[in-house]
């Protein structure tokens, strides 16, 4: 990037430090003179929930990514969310989230890029104008351009904007009779918190956390975010298998959007769901232990000494064994699936192709078991 600063964006600027002052400031001396009810700290949470879930689901897992597919009154309930979160159109978010993911870490074409530094990728990069044609090109959404409600949120996008985060706040207060205390708590400081909680997912979700599928990137998976982010704390999951609706695959993983887009599809709301091949998954966890393993042998030991070379052959022979039982079990269990839809499983002409699968599944189960002991070992 060029060395001279380009120039600074001043209403996000504005947006961005007024509203941290006054909910940093105000918050707590309006706490202390007057006071808040519970009612009021339960609208904070539903009002940031609704917001949060519609940048998760709506945003990024629905338009960015393209992982399900929702109707339109799901559509239209996260445009508004999108429009009440104060972050920018869908339009424009997903052209900026799909530049990110082709070009992560790159200093010159991701949008925030990690490698900049935290405070670029948290909020830096939204204040200052580093690529005008963010706001002008929007060639790799063309599939969005073709939604109607996304192109109606784009359209009305600042009128929208500013009627969900006066109006929504206003509404509340009226009917509870607190004005103040509404445009401050459901209004500033949930637009604080919407904000902060998904940056978060830019900048510390790339600095903090493991990476057990991929060191190719900076991201990395951290449970402790997910619980701030509604479940896309997961990330470096996500950067691998960006076109999962899922963040959080293990059924004790906290992703509540995970969890809102499959129970909408029991109603019909939404369909379509990808998920990633469970092979390919396990194989990206398999061969990360393999690289960390051998990268640990050659550097706490001299790399020509045969005991060391005699323990890399060993993993990765068990490794090869373990991507061939992989292999095998998982095209056996596609075919498997395949006969239960057609109630083939119990024909006669099928006996052996079921003996053969069971063997592939003990095979495999005991090769896991392998790994896990070898990799335990040397770790």
């Amino acid at each position: 990037m060029s060395t001279t600063k380009p120039p600074l964006l001043w209403l996000n600027v504005f947006i961005f430090s007024f509203s941290l002052a006054v909910a940093a400031i105000g918050t707590p001396l309006y706490a202390y003179f007057i006071g808040f009810d519970w009612t009021q700290v339960a609208m904070l949470v539903v009002a940031f929930s609704y917001c949060g879930l519609s940048i998760t689901a709506g945003y990024h897992r629905l338009w960015s990514h393209k992982t399900y597919e929702a109707n339109a009154v799901m559509r239209f309930i996260f445009a508004i969310g999108g429009a009440f979160a104060l972050q920018n159109s869908i339009l424009h978010w997903s052209s900026d989230h799909r530049v990110h993911h082709r070009h992560v870490d790159n200093n010159d074409k991701d949008p925030y890029s990690a490698k900049m530094g935290f405070f670029y990728s948290h909020i830096g990069w939204m204040l200052r104008e580093y690529q005008a044609s963010r706001y002008t090109d929007y060639s790799n959404c063309r599939d969005l351009q073709k939604d109607k409600i996304v192109m109606w949120q784009d359209k009305y996008y600042g009128i929208l904007a500013i009627v969900t985060n006066f109006g929504f706040p206003l509404i509340f207060g009226v009917v509870h009779g607190d004005i103040w205390g509404a445009l401050l708590l459901v209004g500033v400081v949930r637009l604080v918190l919407s904000h902060h909680t998904t940056f978060f997912i830019n900048s510390l979700a790339h600095v903090w956390g493991s990476q057990p599928y991929s060191d190719k990137n900076t991201a990395r998976d951290n449970g402790i975010l997910a619980y701030l982010t509604f479940g896309e704390g997961y990330h470096n999951y996500h950067h691998i298998f960006e076109n999962d609706y899922r963040n959080g695959i293990r059924w004790w993983q906290f992703d509540p959007t995970k969890w809102l887009i499959k129970s909408c599809s029991y109603f019909g709301f939404t369909r379509k769901l990808r998920v990633s091949p469970e092979d390919r998954i396990e194989k990206a966890r398999a061969k990360m232990q393999l690289v960390r393993l051998q990268a640990k042998l050659t550097a706490t030991s001299n790399a020509n000494n045969c005991d060391v070379q005699a323990r890399i052959r060993l993993l990765e022979e068990e490794y090869e064994l373990l991507m061939s039982k992989i292999s095998d079990y998982y095209a056996a269990k596609k075919r498997m699936v395949e006969l239960k839809k057609k109630h083939l499983t119990k024909h006669y002409e099928n006996f052996e192709f079921m003996q053969q699968y069971n063997d592939m599944k003990l095979h495999l189960q005991e090769q896991r078991k392998s790994w896990k002991m070898l990799t335990a070992q040397y770790a």
